[in-house]
């Protein structure tokens, strides 16, 4: 698993390289990554709409923010993402600013469809879901947990509205971006420091 999570960090990007190529791709009518559809080009261009909002909007609570600047470990987060990714979109820039509140820990991006291995050991119930975020102790590389690719809320109104219409359709991707509207990513950076506060009572740094 190392020689994997070292393979990606080679391949891997800071958040800011990663907007930057996402970006670059939609001038010239792309998405990232193996395949190429009107439909993903569009989802990318709304996405980059929503992240630029995001990016402005989003605020880490100070209960949050102060917790993050005291950690004492020294953590690597390693995202899988894609540009066309709804979820990503909505997830990736509180992962930015949670990150840029401490000084332990680093923030890499990686494409998933560049990096096939890594995904592989990072499936949700068998698929290649994103995003994912992958928490590793700095100095070793050992993998501490995952978040991801919705918090919880998220991730049950999907499978609710799955289990009654049986698909997930336009009407289910509305309803989830308003979830993420409502919840304004209180409910990521809960999951995510109750995460990072195991991992720091885990090895005795507090």
């Amino acid at each position: 698993m190392v020689a994997i999570i070292q393979d990606s960090l080679a391949k891997s990007h800071s958040y800011t390289e990663y907007r930057n190529i996402v970006s670059s791709l939609l001038k010239e009518g792309k998405s990232t990554g193996n395949e190429q559809s009107e439909a993903l080009t569009h989802y990318s261009e709304l996405n980059e709409t929503r992240m630029n909002r995001l990016e402005k909007t989003i605020k880490i609570t100070d209960e949050f923010a102060e917790k993050l600047h005291q950690l004492q470990g020294e953590y690597l987060w390693l995202v899988i993402s894609e540009g066309w990714c709804g979820d990503a979109a909505q997830l990736t820039p509180i992962f930015y600013k949670m990150a840029e509140l401490s000084p332990k820990i680093e923030l890499k991006m990686v494409f998933r469809d560049e990096n096939d291995d890594l995904m592989n050991l990072f499936l949700t119930n068998g698929a290649r879901s994103i995003p994912k975020l992958i928490i590793l102790d700095k100095n070793t590389l050992e993998v501490l947990g995952d978040f991801g690719p919705r918090p919880y809320g998220a991730k049950h109104l999907i499978l609710n509205y799955k289990a009654e219409h049986g698909v997930v359709d336009e009407t289910a991707k509305t309803n989830l971006q308003l979830w993420y509207l409502h919840d304004k990513g209180l409910s990521t950076q809960q999951e995510i420091m109750a995460l990072m506060s195991a991992f720091e009572l885990k090895h005795d740094i507090v």
